[in-house]
């Protein structure tokens, strides 16, 4: 069963390069371009630099989950990005990122769009995902960690 069926297997970058918090959400904003025809980079990185204006997306233990509502998104859509470098994102826990998961909503998802964030966070917390994360060796390692969990997982 899949973990985050809102990710694809082509929307995982292992290797992200941002000199800091807003190169990086452009950055996240055309890799998640190339992935929705229907939709400008521009307008997927104003909606991320809006939510951003509300308070960080930096959640602690290097690791944000940039998101937003796009009125023409068909459904939920994940992007996982490894950062080449830690940058600053204003974090609550004031330490740099390395790990961003950017999630976008349609804009009427509602409930749908927090159950998506609260999955995210749930995943990314559990015991040892950040550093298999950190570690995977490739794009592909990646993904599988995300979609279908740990090889191996206590019964």
């Amino acid at each position: 069963m899949p973990i985050l069926d809102f990710l694809s297997q082509d929307a995982v970058v292992p290797s992200l390069r941002a000199r800091d918090k807003k190169h990086a959400l452009q950055e996240l904003a055309a890799h998640s371009a190339r992935h929705l025809p229907d939709l400008a980079e521009r307008d997927i990185f104003e909606t991320l630099l809006q939510r951003e204006r509300l308070g960080s997306t930096g959640i602690g233990d290097g690791v944000a989950i940039p998101h937003g509502k796009l009125a023409r998104l068909g459904k939920l859509f994940g992007l996982v990005a490894r950062l080449e470098k830690p940058v600053d994102f204003d974090a609550l826990d004031g330490q740099p990122i390395d790990v961003a998961f950017l999630l976008l909503a349609p804009e009427g998802a509602g409930a749908d769009h927090l159950k998506a964030l609260a999955q995210v966070a749930r995943v990314l917390r559990e015991p040892g995902m950040l550093e298999r994360i950190r570690t995977a060796r490739d794009a592909t390692a990646l993904y599988a960690l995300l979609a279908h969990g740990p090889t191996t997982q206590a019964a």
